[in-house]
């Protein structure tokens, strides 16, 4: 048996939804700054259900996305904003907080190929504004090798432990969103020494094929799936909404936790939910994984 960390689920798309209102290009960042109470309480639900990290709702929270609005100004009240949900959801102070860093132009677009240097500056920026109050740094939705480099660049002087996350294609999980091999990132772990490796916001059945990859990194590893039915072209497109994605139906809480348990049958020890991945199914997966006599930490 194991000790086995589990994240929460998806809190953007958890926000959008229970916030009810039409989606925006501003993702939860405009759930967040009409209801920023909403957020505390995605986060304390995640860890009443068996997650013991808080995965911040600072994803898009990037002065590149929130210049095309004119909010540019707001980037450290919005980062305070999304850090103190987190951190208050703790239940006497339990469980941890991650500080999500996304991508800082957009998911799933390797083809914007952001320059490594203007992108290690963005997010040491961003990193300097959450380092006192999070407990790790995690980097999500990493789509090709050059975008792993400019955030694990940006994330060296953290002072934190630093977490990768990289998504792969649907129908291929050897290979980055970029078509360049999983394996390619491995340079990269070993001269930045991030503290795990992590899959993220990929179809959960190309997980398996990522993780046997991840395992010859000498990191611990692991993985957080999404449940859409595809990466549709219409939200590849600039300013997209989420609207534009299509949750999956053959997905329910039991199921995600029969996906999630195989990646522990391979040494996965970093497991949770990604967009799509609800309350439901962080708690089925809690329960699964006592079942079978893992020790969640």
């Amino acid at each position: 048996m194991a000790d086995i960390t589990l994240l929460d689920g998806s809190i953007g798309q958890e926000l959008v939804k229970r916030s009810g209102d039409r989606a925006t290009p501003l993702w939860s960042t405009r759930v967040m700054m009409d209801y920023p109470d909403l957020v505390g309480d995605v986060h304390a639900d995640y860890f009443r259900r068996g997650a013991t990290v808080a995965t911040t709702n600072t994803y898009a929270v990037h002065r590149s996305r929130l210049e095309r609005v004119g909010l540019e100004d707001q980037l450290a009240d919005l980062i305070g904003v999304a850090v103190s949900q987190a951190c208050q959801a703790r239940d006497g102070g339990k469980g941890r907080v991650a500080g999500a860093l996304g991508p800082l132009l957009a998911s799933y677009r390797p083809d914007l190929k952001p320059d490594v240097e203007q992108a290690a500056e963005k997010f040491a920026e961003i990193v300097q504004l959450m380092a006192n109050d999070v407990d790790l740094f995690l980097i999500e939705t990493v789509s090709s090798v050059q975008e792993a480099e400019g955030a694990l660049r940006g994330t060296e002087k953290a002072g934190k432990p630093v977490w990768l996350a990289l998504t792969v294609m649907d129908d291929d999980g050897t290979r980055l969103r970029s078509g360049e091999p999983l394996s390619d990132v491995a340079p990269l772990v070993e001269r930045y020494n991030p503290d795990a490796v992590l899959i993220n916001c990929s179809r959960p059945e190309a997980i398996p094929a990522a993780l046997d990859i991840l395992a010859t990194m000498g990191r611990p590893f692991g993985a957080y799936a999404n449940g859409f039915t595809e990466i549709s072209e219409g939200f590849l497109k600039d300013a997209p909404t989420v609207d534009a994605l299509e949750q999956r139906q053959d997905l329910g809480p039991r199921v995600y936790a029969d996906h999630a348990m195989a990646w522990i049958a391979q040494g996965a020890t970093i497991v949770g939910g990604c967009c799509e991945v609800g309350p439901d199914h962080i708690e089925a997966l809690a329960n699964s994984l006592r079942a079978a006599g893992h020790r969640i930490v």
